[in-house]
């Protein structure tokens, strides 16, 4: 590779990272890896928020990701019983994932 190519190269790779630097958000194209014992620290002014629109997907522990369930008091089929509802709320949790 000739010097003019590689001061090309190094150009690019200059602006991407200054892109990233810059930016106020990253794009990311790979899986996230994080080491043992690392944690995740947020802001304690107006929060963070995972999922910003009730239609994208998420999911915990393996299962399938999943848009956001509906409410128990929308549920269909609910007859108002307690025992269905706590029932319902248990299925939402699995559904996400949070519980087996």
């Amino acid at each position: 590779m000739d010097e003019m190519a590689q001061l090309k190269e190094r150009v690019k790779k200059l602006e991407a990272l200054l892109s990233f630097v810059f930016s106020d958000h990253l794009d990311l194209s790979k899986n996230i890896r994080m080491q043992d014992g690392r944690n995740i620290q947020v802001g304690r002014g107006t929060g963070t928020r995972i999922g910003t629109a009730t239609d994208q997907k998420i999911s915990f522990y393996g299962v399938t990701p999943v848009d956001q369930p509906a409410t128990v008091s929308d549920a269909s089929g609910c007859t108002g019983d307690a025992d269905d509802k706590v029932n319902l709320v248990i299925d939402r949790l699995q559904e996400l994932g949070l519980i087996a």
